[in-house]
């Protein structure tokens, strides 16, 4: 498994990857010619390292672990911490000034709460706050690749919303704020830290004239603007799915409610486009994880279901990112406890609001989302009346002992968030479906790919042969060229083909059978 660890514009036939060929645990960082092909070991992992910068000589003087960042003056030099992380925040690097005297990072200030760009001096430990929001963590970061410059940050709070701090670019964000509707993106290729994912498909040249940005809206395509900053002006290149321009998509409202323990909970509520949202089927589709978020823009997954029928509840559960460490630390060793009450609270929430009849809400997901499902069914099988888990995890206790190697250095996080084998047996196997398939009281559909290694395979199978001792209705589907993913047109066709038949029945929305299903696409079991 490789990664992509650093590129500079200033030193472009190089780049920096991190590779696990001497030990499949750990990464060491490699310097990759791009003239020539080879390739040599900088920087050597003494463990536990899983994110890197490079300093302007692309050098590795900065590293994260799961405890700190690490600092070193040269490649020669020893290992020394830098800056601690805080607990429940997820610690990004973000990159190192162009001077190489300070690196930057998203993580929470001492005693706070939401992540912040900090730029922490290498010397000298001290550190500033170069944006923070009181309830949000920061969601993108904006640098300029020549100088190295923080030139803005975005929040997603309900929406993608950006703060400028370089004067130079105030107009041109205030410009297009206003060029087409939705949430606009615009961020640089050449340098930037990959611990920091971004949903942003902007770019721009280096001579920082011509930007390329993208407007992401709920119910329609993306569209892909050029935009000259000399003359003002922007161009329309193209919108990534341009037939959807034809239809009338669902829109997606920001919505929140409070958890049975006081939590706010935020999430995204869609509904059929023309319909009233009185009394619907609902599909509670929860995201994986569980360390991440859903946003608000375009889901195809989500227009799919709205398009059949259906509203679709979006929960951003605790342990979900963006929200502040607090609250992810409420998520610990709540994996089918508290995490789950606040999806079972949003669904009651929906029938109290009259959204939702009660008596056709699916829950269905993948990875943690899938694990969410199974829990569902088993441990609040009352509530729901269908299931979709794709990827997901029945047993806590068989999935700790299956993780891939590479994920070894979050061993300790893991075992803090979810739980620790050796101490928490007995909780894990309480929040585990695959002890209480007993329970199942309604149909499900189970999905894998056979090639998956974060979520092994033998997850779903096992819960499958639980299933069919117990005689509970179950359908399933290895697709033996997929992993965690479902990649393949073919194979996508057919997932969604039976999902929206499996639902159809059981929910009672609209079906559109399948025109072709290619035979090798999934194997029953």
């Amino acid at each position: 498994q490789s990664r992509l660890v650093a590129l500079d514009p200033v030193r472009p036939d190089e780049m920096l990857i991190a590779m696990n060929l001497r030990n499949r645990r750990f990464h060491d960082v490699y310097r990759l010619n791009l003239q020539n092909g080879e390739i040599q070991m900088v920087s050597r992992n003494g463990g536990f390292q899983y994110g890197w910068v490079a300093d302007s000589r692309l050098r590795v003087r900065v590293a994260a672990n799961p405890a700190a960042v690490i600092v070193r003056d040269s490649p020669a030099q020893p290992w020394r911490v830098a800056r601690r992380w805080q607990d429940g925040s997820s610690g990004r690097l973000i990159g190192q000034s162009r001077d190489d005297q300070t690196f930057y990072v998203l993580n929470s200030i001492p005693n706070g709460d939401t992540e912040a760009v900090l730029a922490v001096d290498i010397a000298s430990g001290e550190e500033t706050v170069v944006a923070h929001d009181p309830k949000y963590d920061v969601e993108d970061v904006l640098i300029d690749p020549l100088t190295r410059q923080i030139q803005a940050v975005a929040f997603h709070r309900e929406k993608l919303e950006w703060q400028v701090l370089d004067p130079s670019i105030a107009d041109d964000f205030g410009l297009l704020a206003k060029l087409h509707p939705g949430q606009f993106t615009v961020l640089h290729a050449p340098y930037g830290s990959p611990m920091l994912p971004s949903r942003n498909l902007g770019r721009r040249d280096l001579d920082n004239r011509t930007w390329i940005v993208s407007y992401d809206n709920a119910d329609g395509p993306m569209f892909h603007y050029a935009y000259d900053r000399n003359s003002k002006t922007a161009t329309l290149l193209f919108a990534d799915r341009p037939k959807l321009e034809k239809f009338k998509l669902a829109p997606m409202q920001p919505v929140s409610y409070q958890s049975r323990d006081g939590l706010t909970i935020h999430a995204y509520l869609t509904v059929p486009a023309g319909i009233p949202a009185k009394n619907l089927p609902v599909v509670m589709l929860v995201h994986g994880g569980p360390w991440s978020r859903d946003r608000w823009g375009y889901h195809g997954a989500v227009q799919w279901l709205a398009n059949r029928g259906y509203g679709v509840l979006q929960v951003n559960y605790r342990g979900s990112t963006g929200y502040g460490r607090n609250f992810v630390i409420a998520s610990y060793k709540e994996w089918g406890g508290k995490m789950h009450e606040d999806v079972v609270d949003g669904a009651r929430w929906l029938i109290e609001q009259g959204v939702a009849d009660e008596k056709r809400i699916a829950i269905m997901g993948a990875s943690f989302g899938g694990y969410a499902t199974l829990v569902g069914v088993t441990l609040t099988p009352e509530l729901f009346a269908a299931g979709v888990s794709r990827v997901g995890i029945s047993s806590l206790l068989t999935h700790e002992k299956n993780r891939p190697p590479y994920w070894s250095p979050l061993r300790g996080v893991w075992a803090r968030r979810m739980g620790d084998p050796a101490k928490d047996e007995e909780m894990l196997r309480s929040r585990s479906p695959l002890y209480f398939a007993d329970r199942v009281q309604v149909p499900l559909l189970i999905a894998h790919g056979a090639n998956d290694v974060r979520v092994v395979a033998a997850e779903s199978e096992q819960m499958v042969r639980a299933l069919r001792e117990a005689n509970k209705p179950v359908e399933y589907f290895v697709y033996q060229d997929e992993g965690h993913s479902i990649n393949r047109a073919e194979n996508r066709h057919h997932f969604y083909a039976k999902a929206e038949e499996f639902l159809a029945k059981h929910l009672g929305g609209r079906f559109e059978p399948a025109t072709e299903l290619t035979g090798h696409a999934g194997v029953t079991k």
